[in-house]
């Protein structure tokens, strides 16, 4: 996969933050051994500026949508609290297999990372210690043996929405870790960062920020008649 022209993923701008819509299947960051990454491409999003912005947040690899950046130290400081302190409303939606056990709710179940030779590292619910982890779903809609969830992560572990969607016994389609079969090749993981709220300026309301959906998840969405306008 090549990097694509960031400046055109594009989706907000002001002089202390940008969001663009992240591509699923790249890393934000490069790993210990490299790799392609979104920081890469970064030097396109200066817009006169010095320097490039930076993370303010992370997406998994798998992820699409709304990806925050800071364009400079005081910035990144700004949103790193806003971050930390819980201050930023995020919203994902997803396409899950089965159901939840209810229309809406709320999971809260620590988790843990762990690893092995056959299959690497994944994180998983913890029976006990680990750090917890609280995730909100509500049902959007449901038909042909999946279900729309918008889901409000309450804290940003690694994997959590995706973790916490498999312990309520629907795993998000196109999941090669969490999920209980191997999806199809070619299937991508259907999650998207649908939105993000900041509460970046005291004296205005808080920077409102929506991805469109990708072709994919909106064809699967429209193939089940679920209303996209929500």
């Amino acid at each position: 996969m090549a990097l694509p022209d960031l400046s055109k993923r594009l989706l907000y701008r002001d002089g202390l933050l940008l969001v663009i819509d992240k591509p699923a299947g790249i890393a934000v960051h490069a790993g210990p051994s490299g790799g392609l990454s979104l920081e890469a491409g970064f030097d396109a999003l200066r817009f006169g500026l010095p320097r490039p912005p930076a993370l303010a947040h992370r997406l998994d690899r798998d992820t699409s949508g709304c990806l925050a950046l800071g364009r400079h130290p005081k910035a990144l400081r700004k949103l790193a609290a806003l971050f930390r302190e819980g201050r930023v409303e995020k919203v994902y939606w997803a396409l899950v297999m089965g159901a939840p056990p209810e229309p809406e709710g709320q999971l809260d179940r620590a988790l843990e990372k762990m690893s092995s030779r056959e299959v690497g590292w994944r994180m998983r619910p913890a029976d006990k210690g680990g750090l917890q982890a609280s995730t909100r779903w509500r049902t959007l809609g449901s038909g042909g043996g999946l279900s729309w969830l918008e889901l409000r992560p309450l804290t940003g572990r690694t994997h959590q929405i995706r973790v916490h969607c498999a312990a309520l016994g629907c795993p998000i389609l196109g999941d090669p870790v969490y999920a209980t079969t191997r999806p199809p090749a070619g299937l991508r993981l259907h999650l998207r960062a649908r939105s993000l709220r900041l509460p970046l300026y005291r004296s205005k309301e808080p920077v409102a920020v929506t991805a469109p959906l990708p072709d994919d998840m909106a064809a699967t969405l429209a193939a089940r008649g679920f209303p996209l306008n929500q």
